[in-house]
């Protein structure tokens, strides 16, 4: 993602831009918040504030500053949907789907083990024999 910044080398980054500052060539947020992403930095500057973004990006390892970024955006969207619960809510609600799923799907083996050992009984009648 940093290389993708030096396309937008004269525009400033989304946070300066929203921050209304000069965007310097050692910013820390310009190489993850691009000028044509604004409302990335804005949800997360919403949510954690830009003193507090440029805090945790200066204790990251540089290697982990774009999936921080990233976390850090879904995060915000998550609590601007739903301020109490955020991305724990989401969670919550995709753990209700799969416990429900799998009911289903032991239900549905269920009666395909029953389907199937009433067709045994139907062949072994019809035939006089066990099936083979």
């Amino acid at each position: 993602m940093a290389s993708s910044y030096s396309n937008y080398i004269n525009s400033p980054c989304a946070a300066c831009k929203f921050l209304r500052r000069r965007c310097t060539s050692d910013c820390v947020f310009a190489p993850y918040f691009p000028p044509d992403e604004p409302t990335k930095f804005a949800n997360v500057h919403r949510i954690f504030g830009a003193s507090n973004v440029s805090k945790i990006l200066h204790e990251v390892a540089p290697h982990q500053r774009e999936d921080t970024v990233n976390s850090l955006a879904y995060e915000a969207e998550a609590r601007l949907n739903d301020p109490v619960y955020g991305c724990v809510g989401a969670i919550s609600v995709l753990q209700r789907q799969v416990l429900k799923l799998q009911r289903e799907l032991e239900e549905t083996n269920a009666d395909l083990m029953r389907y199937a050992s009433s067709l045994g009984g139907e062949m072994t009648s019809n035939y006089g024999g066990q099936r083979g």
